[in-house]
């Protein structure tokens, strides 16, 4: 029995207007560069005789009951027998007929191949206004800055990929945030990624794209989000904390007057609950990160390994007793201050501020020792 080398795989549904093109295009494509190839239509339950098209022209049907976008490539791919994968539409947008550039890039060693539409030309009315020049610039940016990827074009539909490379990967999203997936766990594992032009034609079928704009563009985001808590928490955290810590250390002894404007205990307040809330996100930056490595949806790190060195439940608990008992004290000498005032008057003077960072380093302590209970349990499965 021939080795299948190549395996095209096209998600369909109700792709009937322009399947047969697409199958008859890589078809042909195959055929005359003599490389030994199966078409798989991973059919996500089209009912206009999208199934029966691409069974009559030979193509290899695969069934995948979850539905979206994500989950009918993932069928696909699994049942793929080709050593390389190259996926793509079955709209007619990308050309079947010219996949040579990726072909020549994954036996020169390259892991994953993307096509790059930017680069290769989009044709008057292949994109929508927004996605063109909001949705996709904007979305790839992020996804540059988030993973420092040099990826031009995170969104393409047309790539090229070897089936170890995605047994590899272990990809589980189900919607269109599939494509950046991909991209991601590719670039934390280091793979070999490179970009090849490629033209986006219009869409051939005469019915509404199933690309909806805001919802999968949403989708795309929170994924970046949520794979990069270092942008969704950790840089945030540092904002409200830093200048909050910086504010109370200020404010603790005494107002402060620049110019006409003084601040006072009011303004502490303010500042001790950016600490809280600042800390709070950091916390769930830690949290998150050993959540998702323990559940291999990142890789783990050399650095991460040495996390579990430094900090462990005992120093987290230690560390939340000593500010939690500094906290008390603070607060038994803001009481003796009251004290001394004849339990009148706490707003203004030394106990007021006492109080203020009494309470906010008690708070801390807690926060502390629970965060460290809750990351002790999460880091069960690496112990």
């Amino acid at each position: 029995m021939e080795q299948i080398t190549l395996s095209i795989v096209m998600p369909c549904l109700n792709e009937a207007e322009t399947l047969a093109t697409c199958i008859e295009k890589a078809q042909r494509f195959c055929a005359e560069q003599q490389i030994a190839a199966e078409v798989i239509i991973a059919d996500n339950g089209s009912t206009d005789g999208s199934v029966a098209i691409a069974k009559k022209l030979g193509a290899r049907v695969v069934h995948v009951t979850e539905k979206g976008y994500g989950s009918a490539l993932r069928g696909g791919i699994d049942a793929a027998k080709g050593t390389f994968i190259i996926m793509a539409d079955a709209d007619d947008s990308y050309d079947f007929y010219n996949l040579n550039p990726f072909i020549e890039k994954l036996e020169e060693g390259y892991e994953l191949v993307m096509g790059n539409r930017f680069k290769g030309g989009i044709e008057k009315g292949a994109m929508p206004f927004l996605h063109r020049y909001l949705g996709n610039p904007v979305l790839s940016f992020v996804g540059r800055l988030f993973f420092k990827s040099s990826i031009g074009d995170f969104h393409c539909g047309l790539r090229g990929f070897t089936k170890a490379l995605y047994n590899k990967l272990n990809l589980h999203t189900t919607g269109m945030e599939f494509a950046s997936e991909m991209i991601v766990k590719a670039n934390l594992q280091g793979v070999k990624i490179v970009e090849v032009s490629v033209v986006l034609s219009p869409d051939g079928r005469s019915g509404k794209p199933h690309l909806n704009t805001w919802r999968d563009g949403w989708r795309h985001l929170r994924f970046l989000l949520l794979y990069c808590p270092m942008w969704l928490f950790l840089i945030p955290g540092l904002i409200l904390m830093i200048p909050g810590l910086l504010a109370t250390a200020a404010l603790v002894t005494g107002p402060v007057t620049l110019g006409s404007i003084t601040f006072d205990v009011h303004t502490l307040i303010f500042a001790s609950s950016f600490i809280l809330i600042g800390f709070q996100f950091v916390v769930f930056y830690g949290l998150t990160k050993v959540y998702t490595i323990e559940n291999e949806l990142l890789p783990k790190t050399n650095t991460y390994n040495r996390l579990f060195k430094y900090i462990n439940l005992e120093k987290g608990l230690l560390l939340g007793f000593l500010l939690s008992l500094a906290g008390l004290v603070l607060g038994v000498l803001a009481y003796n201050y009251w004290k001394e005032l004849g339990f009148g008057d706490i707003e203004s003077g030394n106990p007021m501020r006492l109080v203020i960072v009494s309470v906010t380093t008690m708070l801390l302590g807690v926060q502390i020792i629970l965060f460290s209970l809750f990351f002790s349990i999460l880091g069960l499965k690496k112990k």
